[in-house]
């Protein structure tokens, strides 16, 4: 483990290597898993403010359990989630292109210019993941056999999932942050 300000960083995001390779896997990570994508508390807020210009770009049966309910859910740890269809994995902010890949209603708001928040910071981190212990951050890498196409991808290209995720652990830690993250990795590539 390596500690940088107050993250506590797994060594896996230096050794493994990953890139998405959405042509592979069609987003399985947003239709897939136990509970929704992980929020932070600040983005409850954030998912209020934004979910005006997000709806069109939601499915009907997305739209219908939002009206019903909360923007977000509760998991059975406790967590603060983004809500699955019943019965399904789904992210009712997934929608799908016409390939059938799943990608994040949030952020096609975001990248169309309707608002300034990209999408939940678990799911612009992905594969990696955050736990908020007492004094530090969990920085961990997720090994999940949905994401083998991303392994190879990252393998083939030489990309480490640290370099892969670049601007999202920007987005969450800083510039500077990442210069030290940077600089850590040369220091443990010489062992």
């Amino acid at each position: 483990m390596i500690a940088i300000g107050n993250a506590l960083i797994s060594e896996d995001i230096f050794e493994k290597k990953f890139v998405c390779d959405l042509a592979a896997c069609k987003g399985a990570c947003c239709v897939e898993g136990e509970s929704g994508a992980p929020l932070e508390e600040e983005e409850l807020e954030l998912l209020h403010e934004v979910i005006d210009e997000v709806r069109p770009y939601l499915r009907p049966e997305s739209l219908e359990i939002l009206e019903s309910g909360e923007l977000f859910e509760i998991d059975s740890d406790g967590d603060f989630v983004t809500p699955i269809f019943n019965g399904k994995d789904e992210c009712v902010y997934a929608t799908f292109d016409e390939d059938g890949t799943a990608k994040c209603g949030i952020e096609k708001a975001y990248l169309d210019g309707k608002t300034k928040w990209r999408k939940p910071i678990s799911c612009h981190l992905y594969p990696i993941r955050l736990k908020q212990l007492k004094d530090f951050i969990a920085v961990n890498y997720h090994h999940w056999p949905i994401c083998k196409p991303a392994c190879e991808c990252g393998d083939k290209l030489d990309v480490r999932v640290y370099k892969f995720l670049r601007e999202p652990l920007i987005r969450k830690f800083g510039e500077e942050w990442y210069k030290t993250l940077e600089e850590a990795f040369e220091a443990w590539e010489k062992g």
